[in-house]
């Protein structure tokens, strides 16, 4: 398959949004991660996203708008609990499971009577669905189980031959993918994200659950929830403790290795590791939000220095920093 290497001019997003109404396959950029998007009405053009990407069958897809008034033709009922929600944060990385509408087929929901929806606030992804005219199915566009692709150089080397275009729209600012709700029933989070549980429990003005994984017999209602996610060709493992402590790790390693760290730390290891050692930050610990838009990026970049194992600090296990906690202890191999 030729892919399509488009630019974010109006005319390119015109292009692309005929290759969506005909049926196929485009990478566009979102907010949190770039998505594989297919016209989410179109059963023959969703099972291309499930090919290109090499994903399960029974991990269901979000769906994508521009409009409120789309969610007509998706969903059978919106709450008020859920309008609470889309009026905070709309447009924006949260995705909200409701019951589906029966224009939604099930290779979108992987069988479920229920469906994702978001409203990404991005701009190119905004007009591409605008000039589509469709609802449109995307999950992250990247080769299943690796991490998610935050730069078009990303989507290239993931998925260039296996769709048929790739729009360039620059970095993603969230960099990871949206939180999830599923407000179907009792209100649970089964993806933290950019918008926090603390955040949507103070709109809904009640506690809310997460759940981070289900059992292997059962079907996830949520992407994210039930296999290996998010990883680097590396070993990805978690040093828990001091700097001494990651020093004392990766200085005994006889493979090439490399340390994601947090910038108040960078000055004293770079004094104590062997200069062969590749070290990424993810910014500053006082900033979630600056690692999470660096982790994905510095995950595919150790790839590409070769690295064979990434020792990556503990993460807060407060709340703004569940999102980047998640993704990191889905990547791993070992702790």
């Amino acid at each position: 398959m030729e892919t399509k290497l488009l630019s974010n001019s109006e005319n390119d997003l015109n292009i692309a949004a005929e290759i969506i109404r005909s049926g196929g396959t485009v990478v566009f950029p979102t907010e949190t991660v770039y998505g594989l998007g297919a016209d989410a009405l179109n059963p023959d053009a969703v099972k291309k996203i499930f090919t290109a990407k090499g994903r399960p069958a029974d991990n269901p897809l979000i769906v994508h708008i521009y409009d409120v008034k789309q969610l007509n033709e998706i969903v059978s009922e919106v709450p008020e609990s859920a309008k609470k929600l889309m009026n905070k944060f709309w447009p924006g990385p949260l995705t909200i499971i409701l019951k589906k509408s029966n224009k939604i087929r099930n290779e979108v929901t992987a069988g479920l009577d229920t469906v994702g929806v978001r409203m990404p606030v991005q701009s190119e992804a905004k007009r591409l669905l605008e000039l589509s005219g469709v609802p449109i199915a995307a999950p992250s566009a990247n080769l299943s189980g690796k991490p998610s692709p935050t730069a078009f150089a990303h989507c290239v080397d993931d998925m260039n031959g296996r769709v048929d275009a790739i729009i360039d729209g620059g970095d993603c600012n969230v960099g990871i993918e949206s939180t999830v709700i599923d407000l179907s029933g009792e209100p649970i989070i089964y993806r933290p994200g950019d918008v926090t549980a603390e955040q949507i429990e103070q709109i809904l003005n009640c506690k809310v659950k997460t759940v981070s994984e289900v059992k292997e017999n059962e079907k996830p209602k949520s992407p994210g929830l039930k296999y290996k996610h998010y990883s680097p060709k590396a070993e990805v493992i978690i040093v828990k403790g001091s700097v001494e402590e990651v020093v004392n790790c990766v200085n005994g390693q006889k493979d090439r290795c490399g340390i994601l760290i947090f910038d108040e730390f960078s000055s004293e290891l770079n004094k104590k590791i062997s200069p062969n050692i590749e070290i990424i930050s993810l910014g500053s610990m006082k900033s979630p939000k600056e690692a999470a838009s660096s982790l994905f990026k510095a995950l595919r970049e150790m790839d590409n220095r070769g690295v064979k194992r990434v020792f990556a600090p503990e993460i807060p296990s407060t709340d703004k920093w569940s999102g980047v906690r998640n993704r990191l202890y889905l990547s791993l191999i070992h702790i």
